[in-house]
């Protein structure tokens, strides 16, 4: 009988695969217990098999953060510094925030509010001047794809790989992104990794741990991990829901005012740092910001009540929802959303007037269902369906993309992000 391998097993063959097959090898490092333990694997893998190699770590840093993990970062990397290469990256590029009706997004070390900085700039940091690849245009995310190109440049090396400590336990995208069958931009046959450019990939070692693995390895191999955690831990925060990550964004939230308690001098300048920090430290795990069990104000329907809150906004915030909604009501109006036939029936069962269409130009066994916005619905699928609650939800939590309704980027925010990724193409071939 063949012995399956535990996961532990399973990562150092991974490894092999990466080190064997690329000249450079890079971490996304993040400082928290992901990015942590792959960290730890990939040191103690140079240490053992390969010492005459030496390893990147890509760090962004986003200015606001717990000082735990700042410590934290700079005492891992100094303890292997013989082994390491660090791009420790401080660039004001543009991220998103959930916290403000008036902003969409912020820049870390911005330079015209430098005077209000949570904290100095690290010696030795990379800014946007270091990068040829820099617009005032980049959001972060496009700065994570565009900097593997760029340091393929810099190290004149053919194949270059980027380690992301993701792991298909946190969520269902994230499962997705490595089972997925269409997925077929990978290297050779392992689904745990995927192309971006011509001899540029991300490779995810860690995808199929649990988070009871991660802490295992931290106590079995006595890895210095961040240790914000056990903060976390006697703040009363689940284990499911301790993250390090950018304070502002929409996961982040519900729990953005345990900064009150465990690093009260960091809350002292995120609050104007930011524009809505405090008000989401208090009603951030609220209906305030649309968390736990929303209810529709007596006297209004979700409908009235959402007219309601667009008439609460600034101008421009509220163009961009009115524009958001009159494209996903054409949407379901004319092409409709693919559901199951289960949820089918729920609709019919629940009244809903529908249209089910015969074709779909999705790859899915799903039926393209046309319908009006209703109110509301109790069903589990409720997220699959057009309805006004779900914008109003959007709306409370300063859902500026609507992700929650479904929504990635508009035609314009694709237009100027293929712009970005012809910069990429370039870098790819060493032209700048």
């Amino acid at each position: 009988m063949i012995r399956q391998l535990d996961v532990y097993e399973a990562v150092q063959r991974r490894l092999k695969v990466i080190f064997d097959y690329f000249d450079y090898v890079y971490v996304s490092f993040s400082g928290g217990k992901d990015s942590g333990v792959l960290l730890n694997l990939c040191i103690d893998y140079i240490r053992k098999y390969a010492p005459e190699r030496k390893l990147g770590v890509f760090h962004m840093d986003y200015e606001v953060q717990y000082k735990q993990t700042t410590e934290y970062v700079r005492r891992v990397l100094s303890e292997n510094s013989d082994i390491l290469e660090v791009y420790h990256c401080c660039v004001s590029f543009k991220v998103m925030t959930c916290t403000s009706m008036h902003q969409s997004y912020w820049r870390p070390w911005g330079e015209s509010e430098k005077d209000i900085w949570v904290r100095d700039m690290p010696e030795g940091a990379y800014t946007a001047a270091d990068f040829n690849f820099f617009t005032d245009d980049l959001w972060d995310y496009d700065f994570q794809y565009l900097f593997a190109p760029w340091l393929r440049n810099r190290k004149k090396c053919e194949r270059i790989c980027c380690l992301v400590g993701i792991r298909t336990q946190e969520s269902f995208n994230r499962w997705t992104a490595i089972h997925n069958a269409k997925n077929y931009r990978r290297l050779s046959h392992y689904k745990w990794t995927h192309k971006l450019a011509a001899h540029v990939y991300n490779a995810y070692p860690l995808y199929d741990w649990k988070t009871s693995d991660i802490w295992t390895a931290n106590g079995k191999f006595r890895w210095t991990y961040n240790p914000l955690y056990d903060l976390y831990s006697r703040a009363g925060i689940p284990i499911g829901r301790q993250r390090v990550a950018s304070p502002f964004i929409s996961h982040a939230i519900p729990t953005l005012s345990v900064y009150r308690a465990i690093d009260p001098d960091t809350w002292g300048r995120m609050v104007s740092r930011v524009n809505g920090v405090n008000f989401s430290g208090i009603y951030g795990n609220t209906t305030a910001m649309g968390w736990k069990s929303i209810k529709c104000p007596r006297g209004f329907s979700w409908k009235k009540y959402m007219y309601f809150l667009l008439d609460t906004l600034p101008e421009k915030v509220r163009r961009n929802y009115l524009n958001k909604i009159d494209v996903s009501m054409k949407f379901w109006r004319t092409k409709g959303g693919c559901l199951s036939d289960e949820t089918i029936e729920k609709l019919r069962a629940a009244g809903v007037t529908f249209k089910v269409g015969t074709g779909t130009a999705y790859r899915t066994n799903k039926k393209p269902v046309m319908m009006e916005y209703i109110d509301d619905i109790d069903i589990p699928e409720f997220r699959e369906i057009p309805t006004f609650k779900r914008v109003c939800i959007c709306i409370l939590r300063n859902d500026h993309v609507c992700k929650y309704m479904g929504f990635t980027l508009t035609k314009n925010e694709k237009n100027k992000r293929e712009s970005v990724m012809k910069k990429y193409r370039t870098l790819e071939h060493g032209k700048l």
